[in-house]
């Protein structure tokens, strides 16, 4: 036997987690070093809120493969008894149009190069919250992310596979020399790191240093954001130091709806936690008895259709949205999109209501405050361009832009896109009961909500309710269910007129956290699907 003859990715045998429970503070997240980072802050007296922030730091270099210093950021923050949100999104570019795009030969938006990039969002918001809520000082946050990247650390196996892949793939699409700096970067062997590999980066520990001595300002409007437009100056790129330099997060008001005698909390748009909240709107109109009955699926499947077309057709930068996140929540309009589902599967269009590549993490204390915080690059590594010297790599959050200017999201000059990053959160009669979140991309809110029913509706803990078989909807009727979904319930969905398939890749349907609190204990449930682990004391 040796190390070096395993086959990390291969698991054939069934296993089981049992949950976490701890009193004094935990954190959740999908790589067991960075629930470590945010474990040694509250060891040394920081709360959830200095847990949250240095680990999400350290997820830019444990988990590259998803988020970056150059992601953006949303979170839900509990504390003292008051919830607020936070909405760390940035903008498209001041200088960039759907006229200039056209003129340049595009029909949509690509997923590489200048176009998808906005302004990052993620170090802002670690500064925000860091000075509205921490007890240690931001340098010492962000330390575990400097030493793990000035140290290195082994290449834990999905990740490794997630990077192999987005080798594979950037080696065939990043040919110009404008994407040179991400080989350097991410593939500084001309291949990318083994799994086991230890990998580190310099880049990354000076950049991290430096947004930790100025509480990020060096990002906005000093050195590093004179790098960023040099950068992108030289390659005909759109973002500018003026760009950088007007961006602010945003404090703003979480949307809930009620739901089996809980409260269900997402942040409002530009984000699609909306979705999730239509759905379970829908949903709450119904009894479900049983889990394991097709009719349970169906519904759940049909609720998430008629959601996701009102998000699509609605959800954008909430200054130019065409109506009020509170509208598509209203009773009213939720029955009327009930009375649509019937036996058979249909293809969802938008209503009209009356007019009026991602991390997660969950981090909670024992002073009862709690965070649900989530950062992406969006696809991978993003935009695949990578800022010389510093391993900033631009996200490519701008890709959801539509060039069609009769959609709602249509792109436009300092306009934030829609974004499919959401934080969850929980409360019982004006009491927290804790974070939640599964990320992926569109699955999402529709891992939102299977988890939360599996919680709320079946009694399954949180550890169960993440083991439990997941579906993704993909489009009209197509529906993805993984290889442990029961065979007889995928049957009778095709019946109903789904069109169901089978999907091996587990990534496709999402990576969640939960920490719940009851009474002083901590219960905390990890996703089976990556690297993912929980920390506590």
């Amino acid at each position: 036997m040796s190390a070096t003859t395993f086959d990390y990715l291969d698991y054939p045998f069934p296993s089981r987690r049992t949950v976490n429970m701890a009193k004094n503070g935990m954190v959740a997240t999908s790589q067991p070093l960075a629930a470590q980072a945010g474990l040694s802050l509250l060891r040394e007296g920081g709360n959830a809120i200095d847990a949250a922030v240095g680990t999400a730091a350290a997820l830019t270099v444990l988990e590259p493969t998803s988020n970056g210093i150059g992601s953006d950021a949303f979170a839900i923050v509990w504390q003292q008894g008051e919830m607020a949100g936070l909405n760390s999104s940035g903008p498209a570019p001041s200088s960039i149009s759907i006229s200039k795009l056209t003129e340049d030969g595009y029909e949509e938006m690509p997923r590489y190069g200048w176009p998808p990039v906005t302004v990052p969002g993620a170090p802002a918001a670690w500064a925000a919250l860091s000075e509205r809520y921490g007890r240690l000082p931001f340098e010492r946050v962000l330390r575990p992310a400097i030493t793990y990247a000035r140290e290195g650390y082994p290449i834990s196996p999905v990740l490794g596979a997630s990077w192999r892949r987005a080798y594979s793939n950037y080696k065939e699409e990043l040919t110009e020399k404008q994407f040179e700096n991400w080989f350097a970067t991410f593939a500084p062997q001309d291949r990318p790191p083994r799994i086991g590999e230890v990998w580190s980066s310099l880049d990354h520990s000076n950049t991290l240093e430096k947004i930790a001595e100025s509480e990020a300002e060096s990002f906005y409007r000093g050195e590093l954001a004179e790098l960023i437009s040099d950068f992108s100056r030289a390659n005909d790129g759109y973002l500018r130091e003026s760009d950088l330099a007007s961006f602010a997060p945003e404090w703003v008001d979480p949307l809930k709806v009620d739901y089996r005698g809980h409260q269900v909390w997402e942040l409002p748009p530009n984000g699609q936690g909306l979705i999730a909240l239509i759905a379970l709107n829908i949903l709450k109109g119904f009894d479900f008895p049983c889990r394991e009955r097709v009719e349970t699926f169906h519904k759940q499947i049909e609720a998430l259709k008629l959601a996701f077309s009102d998000g699509k057709e609605y959800i954008t930068d909430p200054q130019k949205m065409q109506l009020s996140p509170e509208l598509l929540l209203d009773p009213a309009y939720a029955e009327s999109r009930r009375d649509l589902i019937q036996n058979e599967a249909l293809i969802p269009s938008p209503g009209k209501p009356p007019q009026g590549g991602t991390v997660y993490l969950a981090a909670a204390d024992g002073d009862g405050n709690m965070v649900s915080y989530i950062q992406s690059n969006y696809m991978g590594f993003g935009s695949g361009l990578v800022v010389p010297e510093t391993g900033i790599a631009l996200q490519n959050r701008g890709n959801t832009f539509s060039l069609d200017p009769s959609k709602a999201n249509r792109l436009e000059p300092s306009k934030r896109p829609y974004h499919t990053i959401i934080p969850g959160f929980l409360t019982r009669q004006g009491k927290p009961v804790g974070p939640f979140g599964v990320m992926g991309g569109f699955m999402q809110p529709q891992g939102h909500l299977q988890v939360l029913m599996n919680m709320l509706d079946f009694d399954l803990n949180p550890q169960a309710a993440l083991d439990a078989p997941r579906w993704c909807w993909l489009e009209d009727k197509e529906v993805l269910v993984e290889d442990s979904f029961p065979r007889h319930l995928a049957k009778s969905l095709q019946r109903k007129g789904h069109r169901i398939d089978w999907a091996w890749n587990r990534n496709i349907f999402g990576r969640g956290q939960i920490i719940l609190r009851e009474g002083e204990t901590l219960i905390g449930g990890t996703e089976p699907r990556t690297d993912s682990s929980i920390a506590a004391f």
